[in-house]
């Protein structure tokens, strides 16, 4: 008897779909759209611009312009937070490039919260300018050519503005130090 019973359910489920489909087929195709109804694609946002338009509050609240830095010399920009795991393991590395290269500004931009800023800092000391994006970082990420909006994400800027290299996840610090002697030259 369970096999007759899956056997006509199966069958009447199989009809459902079919006349689903054949109902579906019958109505009457929408009209097509003039060209101009159609919303034409956003374009692709320009992560030099992205990052030129950011002001952020530094550690102490005071805001900070990105531009302010941008265009005069090579620039590394480093989104990361307290609570991630691969962020936390580059800062040293991150710093002693910072060190070993004066003439490249360094920036990292905390996807967190300024106290928590402020305490990891006590710990792994960072000697470069710190802004707080907090919680609407994602969406910036995401603009910046980072889709999934992970971190660590680390642009590299040439001296002009544009955009040199992107690198989401950890960085390599030798891989990062060619890159920057590249730069700094």
């Amino acid at each position: 008897m369970n096999r007759r019973f899956f056997l006509y359910a199966g069958a009447a489920a199989a009809v459902a779909v079919a006349g689903g489909y054949a109902w579906r087929d019958r109505r009457e195709p929408e009209p097509p759209q003039p060209a101009s109804a159609s919303p034409a694609p956003a374009p692709a946002a320009d992560p030099a611009a992205v990052l030129r338009n950011l002001s952020l509050p530094d550690l102490d609240g005071r805001e900070r312009a990105l531009a302010d830095w941008q265009g005069r010399r090579p620039m590394v920009v480093n989104f990361w937070a307290t609570w991630c795991a691969p962020c936390v393991k580059e800062m040293p590395e991150l710093q002693a490039l910072h060190e070993k290269y004066p003439d490249i500004q360094f920036v990292g931009i905390g996807v967190d919260q300024a106290e928590k800023m402020r305490e990891f800092i006590q710990k792994v000391p960072v000697t470069y300018p710190l802004l707080v994006m907090g919680a609407g970082a994602i969406d910036t990420l995401r603009s910046m050519g980072n889709p999934a909006g992970g971190l660590p994400f680390t642009l590299v800027l040439a001296a002009d503005g544009s955009i040199n290299r992107t690198i989401l996840g950890q960085i390599q610090a030798d891989d990062l130090d060619r890159t920057l002697q590249g730069l700094a030259g």
